[in-house]
Order: C-alpha cells, then sequence, then structure tokens
C-alpha cells in the first residue's frame, strides 16, 4: 500500500530541492509556519487540498505534478517485508489484517489532527 502523503511531502520535497529553496521559504511563501510545513513534510500532518494549492503555486507547478505517484512504489512497509518471513496462510492474513488496521488508526489520527488544527482561528494556526 502506498501513502499518498508521504509520496505528496517527497514530491514537494524534490521540487524544493531542485529549485534550490528550503521549506521555510516554503513556510512564508504559503503563510504558515516552518512547523507546519515540517509536519506536512514528515507525514505527521495531512496536506489538505488549499494547502496543496498555495503550495503548487508557490513552486510554480501543477498541483498534479505534487501529486504524481511513482511508476513502481517500492514496498517499504515494514509489515510487507514481514510477510515475506510468514509461513502459514492463516498467519499472513493476521498480517494482513494487523497492517489494514494500523493504516485505520494513522489515517483517522491524521484526519483528526488535521480537523483540530483546522477548527482552530486562522491566526492560531498560523502562529
Amino acid at each position: 500500500m502506498v501513502d499518498v502523503n508521504m509520496v505528496i511531502a517527497g514530491n514537494i520535497q524534490a521540487e524544493l530541492g531542485r529549485q534550490h529553496r528550503k521549506q521555510v521559504e516554503l513556510a512564508e511563501g504559503i503563510g504558515v509556519s516552518s512547523q507546519t510545513v515540517s509536519k506536512m513534510l514528515n507525514g505527521t500532518r495531512v496536506i489538505n487540498a488549499v494547502e496543496l494549492g498555495r503550495i503548487a503555486g508557490f513552486l510554480h507547478i501543477t498541483m498534479e505534478k505534487l501529486m504524481k505517484l511513482p511508476q513502481n512504489p517500492a514496498k517499504t512497509n515494514a509489515v510487507y517485508i514481514f510477510m515475506g518471513r510468514v509461513r502459514t496462510e492463516e498467519a499472513k492474513k493476521g498480517v494482513k489484517l494487523a497492517d489494514e488496521l494500523s493504516n485505520m488508526i494513522l489515517f483517522h489520527s491524521r484526519v483528526r489532527s488535521n480537523g483540530e488544527e483546522m477548527s482552530k482561528p486562522l491566526k492560531e494556526r498560523n502562529d
């Protein structure tokens, strides 16, 4: 399974590198704190559509380019690496279920965190 948020973050970081720009410049350019950009780029905070549009505008590229998935995404998920060592079909189903549950927990945690952040007044979010 590909973590789309991490793909987007990776694409943003790659574009920043191509343009020889820093995260702090991105933060200033889109009107958020450098801590917010750091959280966006390390995957602890979901990037919403409005922010993605601002980032694309700042970088002078399309949102589609920032959302582009790799053709052959690498499976670096530890669960999939572990899966190769599991022998029985029942154990493989258990590992797969654990992976799905952990993805759901992480997703809901990110959604909740993003929702809490978005419910704050705009001035407080940018501090």
